[in-house]
C-alpha cells in the first residue's frame, strides 16, 4: 500500500521488522501471482526471513507503509507493514497466512478515503472500507500474532491480507472509479518504470 510514515519509534508488539534485505522489483496487476490466493506459509525458515527482510526494503524503497510477497513476485501468504493509525500512532508487523476480521452490524463503520497500491503506483481513489481491522495470523517463527487498529492501519491490513488473497483493490471500485484510478496510473506512468524501486527512471 502507498504512502509512508514519519514519526517516532513505531509500536512493535511481536518485535521489530527484519533488516539487511535487497530491494526488489515490485510487481504490477495483471501478472498471474496478483490474481489468485497465494500458497500457505508452512516453513518458518531463513529463507522466509529473508523474503520478509526484501519486503522490508522494498516497501520503504517504493514509499509504502505495507506489502505482500505477491508484489515482488512470490507466491506466499505473507505481507510486512509500517503504518500509522488515527492517532499517527506507527505499528509495524509481520503477517503470514493472514485473516482478517471486520466489525459487524452497528459497529460496522466505512471510511470512504483514498487508497493507493504500489503495485499500480501513481494512483489513488476513494475506496469505502471498514474503520476498524484485526488481522491474526503468525509471525517469522511460526508464533501466533495479532494487530488491530483503526485509520490508515485499518485499511493497510484489510488491503494486504486481500493481496494474500488474489483481491487487488481495484476489484472493490465501481466501474467509474476503476477508469479514474487508471486515468492516474498511466498519467503517471514514467514516473514508475519496470524495475522500479530497485531501477529509478
Amino acid at each position: 500500500m502507498s504512502a509512508r510514515p514519519d514519526g517516532e519509534d513505531p509500536h512493535a508488539p511481536h518485535g521489530q521488522l527484519p533488516e539487511g534485505g535487497t530491494v526488489r522489483s515490485i510487481t504490477r496487476w495483471g501478472a498471474d501471482v496478483m490474481h489468485h490466493r497465494n500458497a500457505a506459509v508452512t516453513a518458518y525458515d531463513d529463507e522466509l526471513r529473508s523474503l520478509a527482510a526484501d519486503m522490508v526494503a522494498t516497501m520503504y524503497a517504493a514509499d509504502g507503509v505495507g506489502l505482500a510477497a505477491c508484489q515482488i513476485g512470490v507466491d506466499r501468504a505473507v505481507f510486512v507493514f509500517d503504518c500509522p493509525d488515527d492517532a499517527g500512532r506507527r505499528t509495524v508487523g509481520v503477517v503470514c497466512n493472514p485473516v482478517v476480521t471486520l466489525p459487524e452490524g452497528k459497529d460496522r463503520k466505512l471510511d470512504e478515503s483514498e487508497e493507493g497500491c504500489l503495485s499500480y503506483p501513481g494512483a489513488f481513489v476513494e475506496c469505502a472500507r471498514p474503520d476498524f481491522a484485526t488481522v491474526t495470523g503468525t509471525g517469522l517463527d511460526g508464533e501466533p500474532v495479532e494487530f488491530s487498529g483503526d485509520g490508515l492501519l485499518a485499511r493497510c491490513l484489510q488491503h494486504e491480507t486481500d493481496h494474500t488473497l488474489g483481491t487487488v483493490f481495484g476489484d472493490r471500485l465501481p466501474t467509474k472509479a476503476r477508469k479514474k484510478l487508471a486515468k492516474a496510473h498511466d498519467k503517471s506512468a514514467d514516473e514508475y518504470p519496470t524495475g522500479w524501486p530497485a531501477e529509478g527512471p
